[in-house]
């Protein structure tokens, strides 16, 4: 089924941009930690990191992984919707050309 078709590129193509956000977010954090821990072995002078930044980035990262969530339970709808109707229409969820 054609439209149901679009709507799986949609949700995936979504869901694709929201991914691309959290490897961002995650990428973030690891860098603060990365160098957090530098700090520490080279005596711990420096501050530990703002509060307000941590709870702002924390904050990203929730809203993130609730975006993601719904993503996955829309597109789990989705499929089983293609199912059902006998459209044929299988999504590209593993990654082989998308």
């Amino acid at each position: 089924m054609y439209s149901a078709e679009r709507a799986d590129s949609r949700a995936l193509d979504h869901l694709e941009s929201v991914l691309r956000e959290v490897a961002e977010e995650l990428a973030t954090w690891r860098a603060r930690a990365i160098k957090a821990e530098g700090d520490g072995k080279r005596g711990g002078g420096a501050p530990r990191g703002d509060g307000e930044g941590d709870r702002q980035l924390r904050g990203r990262v929730e809203a993130a992984r609730t975006r993601v969530q719904a993503l996955v339970t829309r597109l789990a709808f989705l499929e089983e919707q293609a199912r059902e109707t006998g459209g044929g229409a299988t999504s590209n969820v593993g990654g082989s050309g998308r």
